[in-house]
């Protein structure tokens, strides 16, 4: 079983993933309005992939006799100046998102809750997965600069992302 603690920490980060997750959707629906089809499958894609990480925190707070209590999902940005500050956002998310993951695996090391410990080893490798993938889209916008056409074809490599079978990428 789960402490109160760990439950009321578990539950907010199916809060967080699910926050992560509109966020991704309103970025994608941001480069859709920018006529940026290749990004907004991207920022899709990673939408995709959170709301299944949600699901894992769900279904592990089950799996340990706990019980899910969802919470509002707050208002997420909209608007953004051009796609390197979409990108730089998503960057900065997801290093806030690790922050996250990090406190959790600190609260299960201090509570000797070894089974949670081992769960959330998934997401600090998920982390660095996610932290390189967006810094690499930032490195490259940064390379782009003003360039209408580099941007194109940045564009179109980005919607070259795939998911894998079950709609979310990578066993997200």
């Amino acid at each position: 079983m789960l402490s109160e603690k760990m439950q009321a920490e578990l539950n907010k980060q199916i809060n967080a993933e699910l926050y992560s997750a509109y966020l991704y959707l309103a970025m994608s629906a941001y480069f859709e309005s920018e006529d940026l089809p290749g990004m907004a499958q991207w920022m899709r894609l990673q939408y995709e992939e959170e709301v299944v990480h949600a699901l894992k925190f769900y279904d592990y707070i089950h799996e340990r006799r706990g019980r899910v209590l969802l919470a509002p999902i707050e208002a997420v940005q909209t608007e953004w100046e051009s796609p390197l500050a979409v990108f730089e956002a998503a960057l900065a998310h997801e290093q806030h998102v690790t922050a996250l993951i990090h406190a959790l695996v600190k609260l299960a090391t201090e509570e000797g809750d070894y089974a949670t410990q081992s769960f959330l080893q998934w997401f600090v490798d998920e982390q660095v997965e996610e932290e390189a993938s967006a810094d690499a889209v930032v490195q490259q916008l940064r390379r782009v600069g003003d360039s209408a056409s580099l941007l194109f074809l940045l564009d179109r490599e980005l919607g070259q992302r795939q998911a894998e079978a079950g709609g979310a990428e990578a066993e997200a």
